[in-house]
């Protein structure tokens, strides 16, 4: 048992508010009124991926992703619109080009292979990435060094407890 299996009961009450913060300011800060498709990757319960049908509309195409089965059907649970997997970053069960947002809001940090997680989000996305990173991660240094190898940043922007880049 992971973790985030171990305290997926209460786990929108420890994350809710933080994440709604974080995606209103990426939200404000990005052109998404196109996007009919979107993967979250680490979506947790689901936060995120529910966030963008409010925006979008129900004929968006959600998709979210995480490696904690108990949080995967906590976000089943609440939302029947967006398609839930469990699975991890490294090895992204869909095609290349298949989303036009992909997105990770503070779950790189989990991953565990940085570099191979990076490049499966890049492979399945086409045109915009929002990667946030915790601030104060172990491995920051290299996460953003990553990032900045890997992808086109347009925007930094540096919230309390994040690094957001869009992409």
């Amino acid at each position: 048992m992971t973790y985030y299996d171990e305290i997926a009961q209460g786990y929108e009450e420890l994350h809710y508010d933080e994440q709604i913060h974080k995606l209103k300011l990426i939200s404000e800060s990005l052109d998404i009124s196109h996007i009919n498709t979107i993967l979250d990757v680490g979506c947790g319960s689901g936060i995120s991926t529910r966030y963008w049908e409010g925006l979008l509309g129900a004929e968006c195409r959600r998709v979210g992703i995480d490696p904690s089965e108990k949080l995967i059907d906590i976000a089943k649970e609440k939302d029947s619109n967006a398609k839930y997997f469990v699975g991890c970053a490294e090895e992204l069960p869909f095609n290349d080009s298949s989303f036009e947002l992909v997105l990770s809001v503070t779950a790189i940090h989990n991953f565990s292979n940085f570099s191979k997680g990076l490049d499966e989000i890049k492979r399945v996305g086409t045109e915009k990435f929002v990667l946030t990173v915790l601030r104060k991660s172990a491995n920051i240094e290299e996460i953003k060094e990553l990032i900045l190898a890997k992808f086109k940043i347009k925007k930094i922007i540096m919230e309390d407890k994040d690094i957001i880049f869009l992409i």
